[in-house]
């Protein structure tokens, strides 16, 4: 990745397949980054896993506390009990099935927030993570920031104000108002010239409530240095910005719809449509 992190210090946690760093204010990720390939993703015929062992299987991992954080500033089971809320992954777990390890640490609720689920968790989010996926067939590399975001409305009386629930008993876990994803994709610039590479960013910022379908995906698009401004990041260097052309311009920028979650429900459809997590 390009670039640095900078901000406030929350606890960076480095797993199999992603990199968190976990807001105790929230109880969430600040951020999560990963670096997805064809092979990271078990797509490519001629590169193994990168750790060579079996590929990971969602049926057997399940939702866990992260007990590498301090308990008063987990977040719990418990919170989400009830809340309304999924436990919407922030690297979903079809991003790391290089192991059943890696696809484990991905429901640790160190890389869980709430998200709305009908209409966004379970159908347009996840048609946004298969896009990121689908980004390895046409660069080689990918890099995937997941930022939770808490943004501003402007109320009745002319002032902004950020305003957001908190679950749990106590109160715990905030839910945010929007996610971003914010990309980064390079591949060579030419057969010619393998090793200079032509780089390509966007960043898309979706609320955190349902969406509809037919909601054209650029409709989210927003400038990359906006998401730092909201997110108090530096995420590319002025260099790397400059040099990069936006992702829309170099592939196309639409998201397929499949309903993961009718297929799970129906047995026929298993063997065609294949779970976004």
């Amino acid at each position: 990745m390009h670039g640095r992190l900078a901000g406030p210090v929350p606890d960076l946690l480095v797993r199999k397949a992603y990199t968190v760093a976990y807001d105790r204010r929230h109880r969430h990720p600040a951020w999560t980054a990963e670096h997805l390939t064809l092979a990271s993703l078990g797509k490519s015929a001629l590169l193994p896993s990168p750790d060579g062992s079996e590929t990971g299987d969602r049926s057997r991992s399940i939702f866990t506390e992260d007990e590498a954080l301090p308990v008063p500033f987990r977040a719990k089971l418990q919170d989400y009990f009830r809340s309304g809320y999924d436990r919407g992954h922030m690297v979903p777990a079809a991003d790391a099935k290089i192991s059943q390890e890696a696809m484990n640490e991905t429901f640790l609720l160190s890389n869980i927030a709430p998200q709305v689920g009908d209409g966004f968790n379970r159908h347009y989010w996840a048609y946004v993570e298969d896009w990121c996926r689908r980004l390895t067939t046409s660069f080689a590399d990918v890099y995937v920031f997941t930022i939770p975001l808490y943004l501003p409305h402007k109320d009745p009386d002319g002032k902004w104000r950020v305003s957001y629930e908190v679950i749990g008993s106590p109160p715990n876990v905030s839910v945010p108002t929007h996610f971003a994803k914010v990309v980064l994709a390079s591949r060579p610039s030419s057969p010619k010239t393998p090793d200079v590479p032509e780089i390509s960013t966007g960043a898309f910022v979706l609320p955190n409530t349902i969406i509809p379908d037919e909601a054209p995906f650029e409709s989210f698009v927003t400038p990359v240095e906006a998401v730092e401004r909201a997110a108090g990041l530096t995420l590319f260097s002025d260099a790397v910005k400059n040099a990069s052309k936006h992702i829309c311009q170099t592939t196309k920028c639409e998201v397929i719809v499949r309903r993961f979650d009718e297929a799970r429900k129906r047995p026929e459809l298993r063997r065609t449509v294949s779970a976004p997590k």
